[in-house]
């Protein structure tokens, strides 16, 4: 399959260099085939249910263009160029049907993707996905619900509303109908940063058994969530959603929904580099970065973190 798997999605998939953002991630695909990557990396630039602010069909763009024209692919404090760490291959962006309503454009989604990390898995290939809204993580996840991962979801919002706005999918429902779909269950879901979310949320978090590390608890006892997240990743198979808007809004300027009393990248950091190392990160998915008018720091901040997830030994676990 691994000869085929270009030829099977090629029709699929527009090349890195023909996106927006006019560079593979990180400039380094050169010099990595897709046989020998272990990293696969697609765009799926979604932006059609977003509530407020506009502008995650831009994140593919922001993260690629940062990775290859700012960022040194150098990790400064780990002493480490990513280059060296783990071979990445990029697909580039999931093409979209001109023309396409919500409704059509999500099943096409729903076809596409699963069918595409699913042959990712069979060749044991991690997949990344660069958002993006959030409704992508309900078309990500699905492929791995047979593997049961832990999914650490690093946010500002639940994302856990059973209907939002007349829409029973967007980027607000997605974990809810995952679990109601049985793709995932309630209590294989940790919520880190969350600091917005409605009072029905809050009662259906606690129904579906979620654990939840709000922001003022990461603030207020950092050292109880880095122990506990230590303990449940010990050779657990992983999978991380992260929603951009978990950093403090003075940090992402751009995305859809920021919000205050939100993380810091230092904290961030520490509670990736916590995940245990004998875990096995199954997949992840990057959303909600966003650009406008030139302003490409939340495409450097999620091309950063990025990085030094990709740089963990529970990435190159098999």
């Amino acid at each position: 399959m691994t000869a085929n798997f270009l030829d099977s999605y090629d029709d699929l998939f527009i090349t890195p260099e023909c996106t927006e953002g006019k560079y593979s991630f990180g400039d380094i695909n050169s010099s990595i085939s897709f046989n020998d990557a272990e990293v696969i990396i697609f765009g799926i630039p979604l932006d059609v249910t977003s509530s407020f602010g506009q502008g995650s069909s831009k994140g593919p763009e922001a993260i690629r263009k940062t990775s290859a024209r700012q960022i040194e692919t150098f990790l400064f404090e780990e002493k480490i160029d990513i280059k060296d760490r783990i071979k990445i291959y990029d697909l580039g962006d999931i093409y979209f049907p001109p023309d396409s309503g919500i409704e059509k454009l999500f099943s096409y989604l729903d076809n596409i993707v699963p069918s595409v990390i699913n042959d990712l898995i069979l060749l044991n290939k991690k997949p990344v996905i660069l958002g993006g809204e959030h409704t992508i993580s309900y078309f990500c996840l699905k492929p791995f619900y047979r593997q049961k991962p832990l999914l650490i979801h690093f946010d500002a919002h639940r994302d856990l509303k059973p209907m939002y706005d007349g829409m029973k999918l967007c980027h607000t429902t997605h974990f809810f109908r995952l679990i109601e779909e049985g793709y995932l269950q309630g209590n294989d879901l940790i919520q880190i940063g969350i600091r917005q979310a409605d009072e029905k949320e809050n009662k259906i978090a606690e129904e579906f058994g979620v654990v939840t590390f709000d922001s003022w608890t990461v603030k207020d006892d950092l050292k109880t969530l880095l122990k506990y997240i230590n303990s449940v990743t010990n050779n657990r198979k992983i999978y991380i959603s992260f929603d951009i808007d978990v950093f403090d809004l003075a940090y992402v300027p751009c995305t859809g929904t920021p919000e205050p009393f939100g993380l810091d990248p230092f904290e961030v950091i520490k509670i990736l580099k916590s995940i245990n190392m004998s875990a096995n990160l199954l997949g992840m998915d990057l959303v909600e970065t966003s650009h406008r008018n030139g302003d490409y720091r939340e495409g450097t901040l999620s091309s950063q973190i990025l990085l030094r997830i990709l740089s963990r030994d529970y990435v190159r676990h098999v």
